[in-house]
C-alpha cells in the first residue's frame, strides 16, 4: 500500500451532514462530501492486510485496497476502471449501500474502519464530473435477443452486461420511469435519480431498449417474449408487502410504506397530483405517524413523514432492540446484529422495540394503535402481561418487509418452479429457472435484499445467459 502506517498515523473521518433545520426543507441529498485532500488521507489507512476481508465482506467483492492505494497515490482515473470492474452503479452503492464492506474491514476489529463507502462514490461522482464515463459499445453484435424483466437494479446490471457482450437488449418497465424501488421506494434525499437517468442515457447509448409502462404478464405475455427473444431474465424485483393481520388493518389510514414514498418521489420528479397518487393523495401532514416495521423501508417513511409536516412520529419493531455495540469476537468480519440510528432517526422520531400491533382503533378513519409488550422464552414469543399500551394514531404506515415476488401475471404465465419461501427457483450459478429460456436474478430469486446483491446477481446473472446463448463468455461475475 502507498501508506503502511496511515491507519496508525490517521482515525477514521467519514461524511457529514446538513444540519436537520436545513435539510427537512427539501428532498435533496444533504450528505457533505469531504474534501480531496481528506479522501486521500483517508484512503492512506487503508492497512496491507494479509487477507483482506472487505473483499468478501463486499457482494460485488470490490477491489477496495486497490482503489485506495489509486485514491492515495491521486490516480482517480485507474481508481474508477478499477472500480468499475466490479460494480456497474457504484453511485448508487456510494449512496444507499449499508457497507457490509466496513463492517469487514481489519480495523473495524477497532471500530475504525476504512471509510470504503465514501471513497467509493466520491471515485465514481469525480469520474462522472471528468467526463471520464463514457457508453462502451461493443464491437461486433451476436445477433442475439434478450428481454429483461425489471429495471431495477438487477435488472439495469443484468442489461448493461449484456448489451457490452454484443447482445440486443430490451429492458420491460411496468412503471412509468426506470429504476424500480430505487425511482420509487428510496427517497430522494438518500438518492437523487438523476443519477438513474444518467445511466439509462448512457445504457441507450450502448444499445439498450427501454420499453416503460409495459407489464409482463398483463400488457404483454410471457409467451410472447419467449417467441420474440432468445433468452428472457426475470428480475422484477420482490413486491409482495407482508400484511398487518389484526383486527383494524382495513381501515383507509392503514397504508403500505411503498405507496407513501411511492408517492412523494413521484411529486418530487414534477408528476402533478392526480399521476402521483390516482388512489388518493396520502401524506403525513399535521399527522400522528406510526411507522410499524424497524427496517430501512421505515426509517425512509420516517425521514419523508418529518419533511411532509407530521405531527409526530413513531416508529415500533416487533424484534428485541439490538445492543449498542457487537460482540467483535463473536461477529467480526460479518455483518453484525448492532442499534443502528439512521440520518431520518436524528431528524426527530421516538422508537420502541419489542412491539406488537394488536388492533387498529378507530371508526371511519385510524385514531390509534393498541400493542402489547413482548419478550421470548425457549425460542418463542410470548406477551407480557399488563403490558398493553395504545398509541394516538392517524397514519399508520406498514413498513415490515416483503415475502417474495408478485404471483399474478407474469410468474404465473411463465409457470416457472418456486423455492420454499416462494421466490423463483434458480442457482447461483447458472440462474436458470425451470422453465426454457427463462432466468432469473435479483430479489425475485433470493429474496429482498441490498441493492449491492442485486447488482452482482444481474452480473452474474448476464455472464451466464451469455454463456447459454454463445457457448462461452468473456463477462465478469
Amino acid at each position: 500500500m502507498g501508506k503502511e502506517t496511515g491507519f496508525l498515523e490517521l482515525d477514521r473521518h467519514d461524511r457529514g451532514y446538513e444540519a436537520p433545520e436545513a435539510r427537512l426543507k427539501n428532498y435533496k441529498e444533504f450528505v457533505v462530501p469531504l474534501p480531496e485532500a481528506d479522501l486521500k488521507a483517508q484512503a492512506s489507512r487503508c492497512m496491507n492486510c494479509g487477507v483482506p476481508h472487505c473483499h468478501t465482506g463486499c457482494p460485488v467483492n470490490n477491489i477496495i485496497p486497490d482503489w485506495n492505494h489509486l485514491v492515495y497515490e491521486n490516480d482517480w482515473r485507474n481508481a474508477l476502471d478499477v472500480l468499475h470492474s466490479t460494480n456497474n452503479f457504484p453511485e448508487f452503492t456510494g449512496r444507499i449501500c449499508p457497507a457490509p464492506c466496513e463492517a469487514a474491514c481489519t480495523l473495524n476489529i477497532i471500530d475504525q474502519p476504512v471509510t470504503i463507502k465514501s471513497i467509493e462514490c466520491a471515485i465514481v461522482d469525480k469520474g462522472w464530473q471528468n467526463g471520464w464515463i463514457a457508453p462502451q459499445i461493443p464491437a461486433k453484435r451476436t445477433g442475439k435477443t434478450v428481454a429483461v424483466v425489471g429495471s431495477g437494479p438487477a435488472g439495469l446490471a443484468a442489461a448493461q452486461q449484456l448489451a457490452r457482450a454484443g447482445h440486443t437488449v430490451t429492458v420491460f418497465e411496468k412503471n412509468d420511469r426506470i429504476g424500480g424501488l430505487m425511482r420509487y421506494g428510496i427517497p430522494d434525499f438518500k438518492m437523487e435519480k438523476h443519477l438513474i437517468n444518467r445511466r439509462a442515457m448512457q445504457m441507450e447509448a450502448e444499445g439498450v431498449t427501454f420499453r416503460t409502462g409495459t407489464e409482463v404478464g398483463v400488457t404483454i405475455s410471457v409467451n410472447s417474449l419467449k417467441e420474440n427473444f432468445d433468452a428472457i431474465v426475470f428480475a422484477g424485483g420482490a413486491e409482495d408487502p407482508r400484511k398487518l393481520d389484526i383486527p383494524g388493518a382495513e381501515l383507509p389510514g392503514v397504508r403500505l410504506a411503498m405507496e407513501f414514498l411511492t408517492q412523494q418521489n413521484k411529486r418530487n420528479a414534477g408528476d402533478d397530483e392526480l399521476r402521483a397518487a390516482p388512489r388518493g393523495s396520502l401524506t403525513a401532514t399535521g399527522k400522528h405517524v406510526i411507522v410499524i416495521g424497524g427496517g430501512d423501508t421505515g426509517s425512509d417513511c420516517v425521514g419523508t413523514s418529518n419533511r411532509q409536516g407530521a405531527a409526530s412520529v413513531t416508529q415500533i419493531e416487533i424484534m428485541p432492540k439490538p445492543p449498542e455495540m457487537e460482540d467483535k469476537a463473536l461477529s467480526w468480519p460479518f455483518w453484525p446484529l448492532r442499534l443502528r440510528t439512521s440520518s431520518s432517526h436524528q431528524e426527530g422520531c421516538e422508537r420502541d422495540w419489542a412491539v406488537l400491533t394488536k388492533r387498529v382503533v378507530g371508526g371511519n378513519d385510524v385514531s390509534g394503535l393498541e400493542c402489547v409488550r413482548v419478550e421470548w422464552k425457549d425460542g418463542k414469543m410470548v406477551e407480557i402481561e399488563g403490558s398493553e399500551f395504545t398509541l394516538q394514531a392517524d397514519l399508520i404506515l406498514l413498513a415490515m418487509g416483503f415475502v417474495g415476488p408478485r404471483k399474478a401475471g407474469m410468474l404465473d404465465q411463465a409457470a416457472v418452479e418456486l423455492d420454499a419461501r416462494g421466490n423463483v427457483k434458480a442457482n447461483m450459478l447458472a440462474y436458470k429457472t425451470s422453465e426454457e429460456k427463462i432466468w432469473a436474478c435479483g430479489d425475485m430469486r433470493r429474496g429482498q435484499s441490498l441493492v449491492v446483491w442485486a447488482i452482482r446477481e444481474g452480473r452474474q446473472c448476464a455472464r451466464a445467459v451469455d454463456e447459454a446463448l454463445m457457448g462461452k463468455s468473456e463477462l465478469p461475475r
